[in-house]
């Protein structure tokens, strides 16, 4: 299965963890990672390359740290913009049907925070249904949640663990039923 990664941090260089992990991926060649922001440093996104990107790939996964409880800017634009009317929903926009849609979320909060009774109030789950609601209508799978929590607290042995574990996440998803 061919799996494109689209990685959305505005300072990936910079990024222990969203780093880490691109880094992971990038030993397997049946994974193509994709960095929007080094490739669109001035906000210009190519469509059509994205969308044929989109096309030839059987497994989307959006990579990113969670910002004021969604993406960060450029994929929010990305989604605006090459999830489009006509070519991912609506009439004739089924170019996207049957693939499959996952999230590889870090977060800087710790994973009690991530729940009802904590700091945040909700699960992962329910802050990210815009995005699940986003596969539902371009006709996706979507995926369990991939997320590391607490980034700021994560050892390096544990880094080590998680990209290991995020690798088999984006290569062996399609088996974890949701």
């Amino acid at each position: 299965m061919k799996t494109l990664v689209i990685i959305t941090h505005p300072n990936l260089q910079q990024s222990r963890i969203n780093r880490a992990w691109m880094d992971e991926l990038k030993k397997h060649e049946e994974i193509t990672v994709h960095a929007l922001y080094e490739s669109y440093p001035d906000g210009k996104i190519d469509v059509n390359h994205e969308q044929s990107l989109l096309e030839s790939h059987d497994r989307i996964i959006l990579q990113f740290p969670f910002y004021w409880y969604s993406t960060p800017p450029l994929l929010k634009q990305w989604q605006d913009e090459v999830l489009s009317y006509g070519w991912a929903y609506g009439e004739g926009g089924d170019k996207l049907q049957g693939k499959e849609l996952g999230l590889a979320i870090s977060t800087f909060g710790p994973e009690d925070s991530y729940q009802p009774t904590g700091y945040n109030n909700f699960t992962m789950e329910t802050l990210t249904t815009p995005l699940q609601q986003t596969s539902n209508l371009i006709g996706t799978k979507f995926m369990p949640l991939f997320v590391l929590n607490g980034v700021m607290h994560v050892t390096d042995a544990e880094l080590q663990e998680s990209a290991k574990a995020y690798a088999e996440y984006v290569l062996q998803s399609s088996k974890i039923e949701a």
